[in-house]
């Protein structure tokens, strides 16, 4: 059988932050990114038309993608993200991606990960749930519906770091919303594709996504908001209290009010 032809990314550097360890919260580090993709279709039979070929930017995109999705622990996590952006692109059968870090050792340590086309997800936007503001009692979802709880009456001391702290009551209100409606909870990004791709509902706990983000407001309305873009959301739904106005947002994603 002959080998497929094949397009590489190597020796791709960045800066970036990235790691479990807390010594890496706020530092950057340099990570070193080698991409080999094979082809789904022989490069010869494009007739020198760049439409017809993967560019290699999918490759440099990705890479952006994966970074700007999430402050990530794991390296695992990045690579898999950047597999599952460049799948994503019909033209692409199989992907080997290594990432390294430069900084932590005299050497190069990092995770090399092989992909195939339809055994990873492309990401949100290809799975389209919905996201719902949960601010008021309605009735339990069921399908694709990612909730995001709001969080009243739970105090948030002054001094400190503030915004960490509303985040972390919103985690504590998504683990009672989740308790109280029998559903699970997902506080990553994979585990929300997973609850997407197997059609259920799940509860968002929105620290660990949101802690590193700069810019963001620590609000339900904000995060869901965010949320909704970030995972390209066919619309997001607000379970408003009676009487509560709309939001105003200038996000393209469309708004539904629902009522109980």
């Amino acid at each position: 059988m002959d080998e497929p032809d094949r397009i590489h990314l190597r020796d791709y550097l960045v800066d970036a932050e990235i790691g479990a360890f807390q010594s890496e919260r706020g530092q950057r580090q340099r990570l070193r990114f080698n991409l080999n993709v094979d082809l789904a279709a022989p490069v010869v039979g494009a007739g020198d038309d760049v439409d017809r070929i993967l560019s290699y930017d999918v490759l440099t995109e990705a890479v952006a993608a994966g970074l700007a999705d999430q402050r990530f622990n794991l390296l695992e996590t990045l690579a898999e993200r950047i597999a599952a952006e460049v799948l994503s692109h019909p033209r692409a059968a199989r992907i080997s991606v290594t990432v390294e870090k430069l900084d932590r050792v005299p050497g190069a340590l990092g995770v090399t990960l092989v992909r195939r086309r339809g055994r990873v997800d492309a990401g949100g936007a290809v799975l389209s749930p919905v996201v719902l503001f949960h601010g008021a009692e309605i009735a339990r979802p069921e399908g694709a519906v990612i909730l995001v709880p709001d969080a009243p009456g739970l105090p948030v001391p002054a001094g400190g770091n503030e915004r960490r702290m509303a985040l972390l009551a919103l985690d504590q209100a998504a683990w009672a919303l989740g308790g109280r409606l029998g559903l699970d909870i997902a506080d990553s990004r994979t585990e929300l594709d997973w609850a997407v791709k197997e059609a259920r509902p799940i509860v968002w706990a929105p620290a660990r996504m949101c802690a590193d983000v700069a810019g963001l407001e620590a609000t339900p309305i904000a995060l869901a908001v965010w949320l909704a873009e970030r995972i390209g959301a066919q619309r997001l739904d607000l379970a408003l209290p009676r009487g509560a106005e709309m939001p105003a947002t200038d996000s393209g994603i469309p708004l539904h009010r629902i009522t109980g």
